[in-house]
């Protein structure tokens, strides 16, 4: 018998595939709904190719999938999407929505390219590293022709190369504070971009939610995100700097949802977690003690809420369960699992 030279993908792995099959479908039911609205052409053309991307995706991680004798993710279906329904955002929204949300998938392809060990598998995320790459040049290309892309701050080039010599540059709760560095301003316009979307997706979704639950705790949300905008909004705005424009105003007034309720849910509680994890990698490389804990009161308030969303989920029925370890101690007290 000639023996198999087949190498199991490891629990990393098939976690990187089993997190992107659930956004990637969750994307073609968004792209597919955008695409019977967009009149921009432009806007028009960058979703075709979103969602040939995706559904690329999808095919190959069902190939994958079935090769491990892993059962495929549920994801989302044509039953979470009424492509019929009417426009809920305005064109330059889903301008701005295919940038961060190309933008994330930058980073989560890197993480996933860090994580493979499987060559086929490497190869993959490379080229979907490679693919998302050129959907977020020609996006930020797009925002920049029509208008739409806030610059972050833009500073004076100092004098010449300087060394921190006093503890106060850590100074941030008492005594005086030093101007903001170039790490702490990038990290707070990223961040304040990234909230800015979840305020205009929580005031759509907020209007066509057919569960109470489901509406109470996206308008819960949107508070948070509205705070945590404006407490951004004065770090930058003490320090005389200009910060990103917001989006709600490119959200209609249809009452009549495009998606499911899970799928919806299930955008708010991602962006809140991809959003803890931002506003942990800004903590890490900040100096200023004010900002750092700053950073750690709204992570707290993100943690809680995402929490809360869980169970919601769960509730709900709307929490579809990852791949788990096998229960080793169910199985040794004889118990089938």
């Amino acid at each position: 018998m000639a023996q198999s030279n087949h190498i199991p993908l490891t629990a990393s792995e098939i976690a990187s595939m089993w997190t992107q099959y659930l956004f990637d479908t969750m994307s073609i039911c968004f792209f597919k709904y955008a695409l019977e609205h967009i009149e921009d052409e432009d806007i028009r053309e960058l979703y075709h190719t979103s969602l040939e991307v995706a559904e690329g995706h999808v095919e190959k991680l069902e190939v994958f999938f079935n090769g491990e004798n892993f059962p495929v993710p549920h994801g989302f279906t044509d039953e979470d999407v009424n492509v019929k329904a009417p426009r809920l955002f305005q064109d330059p929204f889903y301008l701005y929505y295919l940038y961060i949300m190309s933008l994330q998938g930058l980073m989560g392809y890197g993480l996933s390219v860090g994580t493979s060990i499987r060559p086929d598998l490497r190869q993959y995320y490379i080229a979907c590293n490679t693919e998302t790459m050129g959907l977020f040049d020609k996006t930020i290309d797009a925002m920049l022709n029509k208008g739409l892309y806030t610059r972050p701050p833009v500073l004076t080039p100092p004098q010449s190369v300087d060394w921190v010599k006093e503890q106060t540059f850590l100074n941030g709760w008492f005594g005086e504070r030093r101007p903001l560095s170039v790490m702490e301003i990038g990290d707070i316009t990223f961040n304040m971009n990234k909230m800015h979307l979840h305020v205009a997706l929580k005031v759509g979704f907020s209007q066509v939610a057919k569960s109470d639950k489901f509406r109470k705790y996206v308008n819960r949300g949107l508070k948070i995100s509205n705070k945590h905008i404006k407490e951004f909004e004065n770090i930058l705005r003490e320090e005389k700097l200009n910060y990103p424009m917001s989006w709600q105003s490119f959200v209609t007034d249809s009452t009549i949802p495009p998606f499911s309720d899970r799928l919806m849910m299930y955008q708010v509680q991602l962006s809140t977690q991809i959003e803890i994890a931002f506003y942990g990698t800004a903590f890490s490389v900040n100096s200023r003690r004010d900002l750092s804990g700053k950073y750690t009161k709204l992570t707290g308030e993100l943690a809680k809420y995402s929490e809360d969303g869980g169970n919601l989920m769960i509730g709900e029925g709307w929490l579809e369960q990852p791949p788990l370890a096998t229960d080793r101690r169910n199985l040794s007290q004889g118990k089938r699992v």
